[in-house]
């Protein structure tokens, strides 16, 4: 039997009586709509002060599996391994610790604490004296050290089980979802607007996404694949949409018919508009920006001030005092800084010499020679969609382009995951050469590839090769095609 002791955030747990019951009652839904798609035997229980996810049968891949989903999980502060035997006596007590922690301790200072429920012939302190003194016989390079030690062998004796805490990892913290309502994170796919999302997620809301596109198909592929992979890691536990504007026609009317200084500022109070818009019709009753103040001309408290003087509805702006080396350390943390290293700035090249004190009026004189009909027009063909779909969506684009496990004998496989996902479980193809060239380098360094061969994308899951083989037929590409690994 495996376990995991779930503690809660700790603004949970200084919640009243009635918040703490319902956040956990949450927490523990949403552990039951994420794990149980690993294993439909697992269960969740919940207790005062915490929650236990117990496992019947858990194979190394299972386990690494609950480690990881269980580690992104909004709402969660920490969580603990357990593993729980029975025993006969206080030596085998004992002989049961040794293996699991012997490569542990070496090196290190340590120290044995026990819990102790039920009866015994033994107390705590002796069953502490006893695995502490085994373990420092057996393993010469460490060192008991009562206080402040480098590793503390946590036990628990309950009745006749044996329970000792494997491991300890840390969790995301935060409120679990739903439990502050929905927002619309206004997404473009760089650092900003990622992070910004990341952190809403964070604070137990229900993050959708919307996207302005000012960069054609390979712009909206890009996003699509960052907030299908954020929605996926931090938010698995509730369906949310993606929603795509092209905005291009409404960039096109601000460059015709505005002031250069003024461009960047009617810009951004028009993708407000259209997302105050968006989200009302959503019933959602927020929107999110990745804006940092001072960060760009249009970020300015004076230009902020302005942009949002052209909607009434709430704007979250959860990076206003962050510096962008926060952001991008933040961006590395969740696992989204090359995917958005290599996402094109768009917003700013509209602007020449940017005012950084717009003033109201001139914002508004300049707009009033703005078509209206431009910005209803391009709100009412928004592409709504439910995130879950994009995989599906993309297998129906490309279908003049089969997924294949048998491939020409010169071809090349291109691993397109991310390095760490390459590193951690390297491609082999027997009598094919293996390329890796993330997702995020296609787009810049598939031309430079010889283009007498033929290439087949591939990734564990099938998403992103089938997005890249669309984008790369789209250009021009004919020599492309979707590896797809043998069922093992």
């Amino acid at each position: 039997m495996l376990e995991f002791i779930i503690k809660l955030h700790s603004e949970i747990t200084i919640k009243s009586k009635s918040v703490r019951k319902r956040q956990t009652k949450l927490l523990q839904q949403n552990l039951k709509t994420i794990l149980l798609q690993l294993d439909p035997a697992i269960r969740i229980e919940s207790h005062w002060d915490h929650l236990m996810v117990l496992v019947p049968e858990a194979s190394p891949q299972l386990r690494a599996q609950l480690i990881e989903r269980l580690a992104c999980i909004p709402g969660i502060a920490q969580f603990a391994e357990m593993q729980s035997s029975s025993f006969s006596s206080l030596d085998d007590i004992y002989q049961q610790v040794l293996p699991v922690f012997a490569d542990k301790i070496a090196g290190k200072s340590f120290c044995v604490r026990v819990r102790r429920a039920g009866s015994h012939d033994f107390s705590s302190t002796e069953v502490e004296r006893y695995v502490g003194g085994g373990l420092n016989q057996q393993v010469p390079t460490a060192r008991v050290q009562l206080k402040n030690p480098d590793l503390t062998v946590q036990l628990e004796v309950r009745k006749d089980k044996l329970i000792m805490v494997r491991a300890q990892y840390a969790g995301m913290g935060g409120f679990p979802l739903p439990s502050q309502s929905d927002a619309l994170s206004l997404i473009s796919g760089g650092f900003d607007s990622a992070v910004s999302s990341y952190l809403m997620i964070k604070k137990g809301m229900r993050n959708h996404y919307l996207f302005f596109n000012l960069g054609g198909k390979a712009h909206e592929t890009g996003v699509r694949e960052i907030a299908y992979f954020l929605w996926q890691k931090y938010s698995l536990s509730h369906k949310v949409k993606f929603i795509s504007v092209d905005f291009a026609p409404v960039v096109a009317e601000i460059l015709e018919k505005s002031e250069p200084g003024l461009m960047g500022v009617i810009l951004k109070r028009m993708m407000m508009r259209a997302a105050a818009d968006i989200a009302q019709q959503l019933g959602i009753p927020a929107i999110v920006t990745g804006e940092s103040a001072g960060q760009v001309s249009s970020q300015t408290l004076e230009n902020l001030n302005v942009i949002d003087r052209v909607t009434p509805m709430l704007i979250l702006r959860p990076l206003i005092a962050h510096d962008k080396q926060d952001i991008i350390d933040i961006a590395r943390k969740i696992g989204v800084e090359d995917m958005a290293a290599s996402m094109p700035e768009y917003c700013g090249v509209i602007s020449n010499k940017p005012t950084v004190k717009a003033r109201l009026a001139d914002v508004e004189a300049n707009e009033q020679r703005f078509e209206a009909e431009v910005l209803a027009k391009v709100v009412a063909a928004a592409k709504i969609m439910d995130i879950r779909t994009i995989d599906y969506q993309s297998s129906q684009q490309v279908t003049t382009i089969e997924a294949v496990q048998a491939m020409p004998l010169d071809a090349i496989v291109l691993d397109i995951r991310r390095p760490d996902e390459a590193e951690a479980s390297p491609l082999q193809v027997a009598e094919h050469q293996v390329v890796e060239l993330p997702f995020y380098k296609l787009a810049s360094q598939f031309s430079s590839l010889a283009q007498d061969k033929a290439y087949y994308l591939y990734c564990d899951q099938g998403v992103m090769s089938r997005m890249q083989a669309l984008l790369l037929k789209d250009e021009g590409y004919q020599n492309v095609g979707v590896y797809q690994k043998p069922a093992s």
